[in-house]
């Protein structure tokens, strides 16, 4: 290390009292950090265990500071050392925001700009990256492991990280700031329906109707808007398959957790450089019809495969879930029917409505209300066709009554009163619906 930057480092630190010493000190502590990451051999550092790599780092920064005089205490070289790994072995910055529990949403809008949420709520951090190639550098790491490519050609992408986050990045020229990555998080272990019930998200009864409807086999689609938890509802329906069925799961970036023993998770595939071997949701149901399911579980519908999924669900493949965008349990049949749509051209209106009106038994959906708290806002029996139009009823809905002083949304979760046609099915099943579960109202708190 050059004598103009030690001198730098001491006299930043004597100048810490003040806010610009204190700038000029992290400033300098980054010149260093990139010296040392400069001097690394990187074909050994990755052939060496992170831990032993740490203990070697922290000797050898010891040293250096010791046999320079420089200004930096211990927490400070344990830092320093932290941030060394996290670069060489991890994903750079983003390795404390993986690291924090509370984050839900990791925001990327360009380097210097990170957002996090937290409890419903997005706000910025004090998190940068040195450049836009340092954060290509990361997200080239993150796509790379799961056998993905972004560039210039290929400037979209989804992935998923080693703890099964959901990722997606988006670069220039599409990106005018510079690289844009969303990272949805996901819980160390799937949430449970009974953590759904403590988290206010659905009460018991209204869980109890939607048990007994994916025992009895009926097939349920989860509706709702971005961030309203259709995934983490997913994972929790599928919770109460019983073990002795096969499931089959189809996904573009695979982060369903299914906890049975017989589950088989496909994937979805981009094509590669030279634009070959594309593996697309459709064909993948396609295939996935031939592997003997019980149940198909697609993560989400996006496009013509919804064909396919309905038509799995209409011919023997009955109990089957998928999730699609929609603002509404009405907005969620359109969705679909659009989609199933754009697979069949040449049939009628009438004809595909049909298909989905015999297909999809229950809609569940979900919202993300104002406050950031994400609630099971209605649960909607599919029960056929009345002339043109596929006609629905209402078994639970959640009904907002105000917003209290602190934000909060008031309402209440309560039963319609109606008895869904399904329940004779379940009766044949021996699975009873007790009649005071149609008159079930409970206030949010």
């Amino acid at each position: 290390m050059s004598s103009r930057l030690i001198d730098r480092v001491k006299n930043a630190h004597l100048n810490a009292e003040g806010a610009q010493g204190a700038e000029d000190f992290a400033r300098i502590k980054v010149e260093l950090h990139k010296e040392l990451v400069a001097s690394l051999d990187f074909k050994a550092v990755q052939e060496t265990p992170r831990a032993e790599l740490a203990d070697r780092l922290r000797r050898s920064l010891s040293e250096t500071i010791h046999n320079r005089q420089l200004p930096l205490n211990r927490a400070e070289r344990d830092r320093l050392v932290d941030e060394i790994l996290d670069e060489i072995m991890g994903l750079g910055p983003l390795e404390p925001l993986l690291a924090d529990p509370t984050i839900t949403d990791i925001l990327i809008n360009g380097p210097d700009t990170v957002y996090v949420e937290r409890g419903g709520k997005l706000e910025r951090v004090d998190v940068r990256f040195n450049s836009n190639a340092h954060l290509m550098q990361i997200i080239d790491r993150i796509v790379s492991k799961v056998g993905r490519r972004i560039d210039e050609s290929n400037p979209m992408v989804d992935a998923r990280l080693e703890d099964g986050s959901r990722f997606n990045a988006i670069i220039p020229p599409l990106a005018l700031d510079g690289p844009m990555v969303s990272i949805r998080r996901f819980s160390a272990s799937p949430i449970t329906p009974d953590a759904l019930v403590k988290m206010g998200s659905v009460p018991r009864p209204m869980l109890d109707l939607l048990q007994a409807a994916t025992k009895a086999r009926l097939n349920i689609l989860v509706s709702g808007g971005t961030g309203s938890g259709k995934t983490t509802m997913l994972n929790a329906l599928s919770g109460f398959i019983p073990e002795n069925q096969r499931i089959v799961t189809i996904e573009d970036a695979a982060e369903l957790r299914l906890q049975q023993q017989h589950v088989v998770r496909l994937e979805t595939r981009p094509p590669n450089l030279e634009g070959n071997g594309r593996i697309t949701a459709e064909d993948l149901l396609r295939n996935a019809l031939r592997m003997r399911p019980d149940r198909i579980v697609v993560g989400e519908i996006r496009g013509v495969e919804a064909v396919d999924m309905l038509q799995a669900m209409n011919t023997g493949h009955e109990g089957s879930m998928s999730t699609v965008h929609a603002t509404s349990s009405r907005d969620a049949l359109s969705r679909v029917e659009t989609r199933v749509g754009m697979g069949m051209g040449n049939t009628s209106d009438h004809r595909i409505r049909e298909v989905i009106s015999r297909a999809l038994d229950l809609i569940v959906h979900l919202d993300r209300l104002a406050d950031g708290t994400r609630r099971l806002t209605a649960i909607t029996e599919v029960l056929g066709m009345e002339g043109q139009v596929i006609t629905t009823q209402d078994i639970f809905t959640f009904e907002q009554t105000g917003i209290d002083d602190q934000g909060r949304i008031r309402g209440a979760f309560q039963a319609t009163g109606v008895r869904p046609q399904f329940s004779e099915r379940m009766s044949r099943l021996g699975i009873a619906l007790p009649a005071e579960l149609f008159r079930f109202r409970a206030e949010v708190p």
